[in-house]
């Protein structure tokens, strides 16, 4: 009689197995209806670089899917695609570790590696981190967003915003180029955003006309010059920039009084940021007709030479010639009246000598 039929016959109770669960963290087993002919490595592999494609397209149609939901949540372009991308980012990670998974590379040691590998090139990652951490400010402070015309001051570059990511920021400039911009430096430099609240621009023209013009007729003609122009703002209600307001409708200032000049300032509002080389020419020429038109000089700056005593004395000569001396092609004398007039000059000069001995 063995135990268990002694413990049956005893009434106790029957002893039940203690079930197991089988853990196995090796490679992903090799299956039996696996031709001989195909290595493991070759199955893994394949299985691995497939649940990397589903991944990748499963990403892309999530992606599709939550696109306007979280568009209408964050109402911002460059929220939008930070998180989307993140999202695409999320699954292929997780299809990653799957597929290392099936290498038989469980978690631990994959964070083991990457905590090596993070320590012995830290310092190389640094500015990408920095650069990381920039963007996050970025998005967070909202200086500028996917679409703003933006101006770098540092180097007079001008372009629209195409992208902004965590690491970088693409920019197309108004010369048809295109900028990719590391988010580290674009927090240390000053950027002019012309369209972040409202896109018209201010602009200033300023000019000077002469003291002896009509001032009065002056201003009112450069302000319809720039009324004139397609792209200016003609009028209207006025323009409210923080707690000021200013007309809408091309204003003429006298600025100062110069030496020469009364210096007169336009300021009109543009409707474009872009557009703003193509309208300022146009004002110019406005101004420049009307101008003409009503007799309104724009000095320029004169020399006056003044001799009186105290200026010194000049010995001048004269001569006459008789007869126009035939000059060759291209301006030049022939020799002989060079000749000629020389010796006039030279007997002229020597009878101003003799003046000049005579009289001391």
């Amino acid at each position: 009689m063995d135990v268990t039929t002694a413990v049956l016959q005893t009434g106790g109770p029957t002893p039940t197995p203690t079930p197991t669960i089988r853990t196995s963290e090796g490679p992903l087993p090799r299956p039996p209806w696996l031709p001989d002919a195909i290595p493991s490595f070759a199955f893994r592999l394949f299985i691995a670089v497939a649940v990397l494609v589903v991944a990748y397209y499963v990403s892309k149609l999530v992606r599709q899917a939550l696109g306007r939901r979280i568009a209408r949540r964050f109402k911002r372009p460059s929220v939008t695609r930070t998180v989307l991308r993140g999202v695409q980012v999320g699954i292929m990670l997780l299809a990653l570790f799957t597929s290392l998974g099936i290498f038989g590379l469980g978690f631990g040691n994959i964070a083991l590696s990457v905590g090596v590998f993070s320590a012995v090139v830290g310092v190389i990652l640094a500015p990408i981190i920095g650069n990381i951490l920039s963007g996050i400010f970025i998005l967070n402070e909202q200086p500028y967003e996917i679409g703003d015309m933006v101006e770098l001051a540092d180097t007079d570059t001008k372009g629209f915003v195409e992208d902004i990511t965590l690491s970088y920021t693409k920019m197309f400039t108004l010369d048809n180029t295109f900028i990719v911009l590391p988010n580290g430096t674009m927090r240390d430099r000053d950027v002019v955003n012309y369209s972040a609240e409202d896109t018209r621009i201010r602009m200033t023209l300023d000019v000077g006309v002469t003291y002896e013009s009509d001032i009065p007729t002056a201003r009112e003609q450069m302000e319809a010059a720039a009324r004139a122009v397609k792209g200016v703002i003609k009028g209207g209600p006025d323009i409210r920039v923080g707690s000021a307001r200013y007309p809408a409708s091309p204003t003429c200032y006298i600025r100062e009084f110069g030496d020469s000049e009364v210096a007169l300032r336009l300021r009109y509002w543009a409707k474009e940021p872009y557009k703003q080389t193509a309208i300022r020419s146009k004002v110019l020429t406005n101004v420049w007709t009307r101008f003409e038109e009503h007799d309104i000089e724009i000095p320029y700056p004169h020399s006056h030479l003044v001799f009186d005593d105290t200026s010194g004395e000049m010995q001048v000569a004269t001569r006459e010639i008789d007869a126009e001396a035939p000059s060759s092609p291209g301006g030049a004398t022939r020799r002989e009246a060079d000749a000629g007039t020389e010796e006039a000059v030279e007997d002229r000069e020597n009878e101003s000598d003799a003046d000049a001995t005579d009289s001391q």
